[in-house]
């Protein structure tokens, strides 16, 4: 009887940790769904990089450059940006970009509410939840970008509406056919490591096409319209800048080599880029300014985002000179020749930024300029034909989504505050606060 008992101890001992993983009994993990701890962690803490981009380094860089009445707008509006988008991705923006490929249009209705996640994201070492995480925080920073060009002068629930229906009509197209198993990657070959594409390029042509639908702030051009607070610009762009080592690097989607290289591509780029746009308001204005500085790295950011993890460092200080070069110029001839009042400039840094950036990968990813190479089938000729169509299409899309979005909820909600309200300040008139109370 004893030996009975034994034999069936030893047995029930044998069986518990099987009967663990499942009802059956029968359930197994293989090695390819068991998810890499390490990359795992990278991908959180770059995703609360990501986030810290937005709140508080967007809201403080675009906080300083606003006057005094209209700072509290710019957080609440970025701020409510970042959750719809965070809501709206979790319940349909992730399935569309990223669900299962259909057409190569968008993604297919399988992970709605995130539902029916895999254990281990495809072509990854991480699960597929920290992969919705990471791009959740893309999905809410790229809309936020945006608010620098209708500061002053665009209506809270317009701004609420408007980013939430192109968070689902822009951003997450975009994403899809560049990121997600799309036709711009699979038919064109078009590349994006971390956003050229799908983050600046559709940020900064809607934001120029808004400021185009909302028209000019009270007094500009002539009306000198400076930064309230620079040091506050400062200390956003230095958030900014860190928050970018986790943007690009993370994109890496692993804590190994390509990681490594995207970051230190990404500060010699921001580097360079804010060293050559002070030497350029030297020369121009007189002296060098803070708020060049902060520009210029953001805009040097912006322009190494999708090659970070393609191209060699000496390439990336080349990209930081460069996206000084042609976006210091591109601020003057929107504003100035063009008068198209892009407040704070999103579509000269972010928009011409991301496009350049985009374009350059296809000469520099070659081998010969020390970048990582060319994919299977392609070469510099095809290459470049990529990154025109994915740069040109997006645009395209971008601009006339942008459109049909902004006049549809414009017929709920009208765009622009009154005249009396802009005057006042959208602190008072849109939330009945002062960020700064002095008495």
């Amino acid at each position: 009887m004893r030996n009975v008992m034994a034999a069936i101890v030893a047995l029930f001992a044998v069986l518990l940790p099987s009967l663990a993983l499942g009802q059956t009994g029968l359930e197994t993990v293989s090695v390819e769904d068991v998810a890499d701890t390490g990359d795992t962690a990278w991908i959180l803490v770059s995703s609360a990089f990501v986030l810290m981009m937005a709140m508080p380094g967007l809201t403080l860089f675009y906080g300083g450059l606003v006057r005094a009445k209209g700072f509290l707008a710019v957080l609440v509006q970025v701020g409510a940006i970042a959750a719809v988008a965070s809501v709206l991705w979790v319940m349909v923006g992730y399935t569309l970009a990223f669900g299962d490929v259909a057409g190569g249009w968008l993604g297919s209705g399988n992970a709605w509410m995130l539902l029916n996640l895999g254990n281990v994201r495809a072509g990854t070492t991480i699960p597929e939840s920290a992969f919705v995480l990471f791009q959740m925080c893309f999905a809410l920073i790229t809309p936020a970008l945006m608010a620098g060009a209708w500061v002053d002068r665009a209506r809270f629930g317009w701004v609420v509406a408007f980013c939430a229906l192109w968070g689902l009509i822009v951003y997450a197209p975009a994403a899809h056919w560049v990121w997600g198993g799309g036709w711009l990657a699979t038919k064109f070959g078009t590349m994006d490591f971390a956003g050229g594409i799908v983050v600046h390029t559709t940020a900064g042509i809607s934001a120029l096409v808004v400021a185009m639908l909302l028209g000019k702030r009270a007094g500009f051009p002539k009306t000198l319209m400076l930064p309230h607070s620079p040091s506050l610009t400062m200390a956003g762009a230095a958030l900014l800048w860190v928050g970018w080592f986790g943007f690009n690097g993370g994109s890496a989607l692993a804590a190994n080599d390509d990681a490594a290289s995207a970051i230190i591509n990404t500060h010699v780029a921001a580097c360079v880029a804010a060293l050559v746009w002070l030497a350029i308001e030297k020369f121009s204005v007189g002296k060098p300014t803070s708020v060049g500085f902060a520009t210029g790295a953001i805009a040097g950011l912006a322009t190494v985002t999708p090659a970070a993890g393609y191209i060699a460092p000496g390439a990336a200080m080349l990209f930081g000179a460069l996206a000084a070069v042609v976006c210091y110029p591109m601020i003057q001839l929107v504003k100035q020749k063009l008068q198209i009042d892009d407040s704070l400039d999103v579509f000269a840094v972010h928009g011409v930024g991301g496009m350049l950036g985009s374009l350059l990968l296809a000469v520099f990813i070659s081998e010969s300029f020390g970048g990582t190479g060319y994919n299977e089938g392609m070469d510099l000729a095809r290459q470049i034909v990529a990154q025109i169509a994915g740069v040109g299409i997006v645009a395209l899309w971008s601009a006339f989504a942008t459109v049909v979005c902004a006049l549809m909820v414009s017929m709920v909600i009208p765009m622009r505050v009154t005249e009396d309200e802009e005057r006042e300040g959208l602190d008072i008139t849109s939330h009945g606060e002062r960020a700064w109370e002095m008495d």
